[in-house]
């Protein structure tokens, strides 16, 4: 199914320019690219809230087993002036 879509003489000029610019030969090429795009930093969106999430259970894992770690910047500033 098509659709039509009024926008401006201006936005149309500048569609044109931005996918010609990138080697496109129309606007839809550029509509459909940036559809593409656009799905891809949602997938990677998701896939970092998964990751970020896995970290904060292990943390929470550790915590659990072994309690809060000391901070190490004086073990450091020891070993450094040795």
């Amino acid at each position: 199914m098509s659709r039509i879509l009024t926008i401006s003489d201006d936005l149309y000029v500048q569609l044109e320019s931005l996918s010609r610019s990138r080697g496109l030969s129309s606007i839809e090429e550029l509509l459909e690219q940036s559809i593409e795009s656009w799905q891809t930093t949602e997938d990677d969106l998701s896939d970092r809230q998964e990751v970020v999430q896995r970290i904060d259970e292990l943390r929470e894992r550790l915590f659990a087993k072994y309690g809060e770690a000391p901070v190490s910047v004086d073990l450091i500033r020891a070993d450094r002036e040795r």
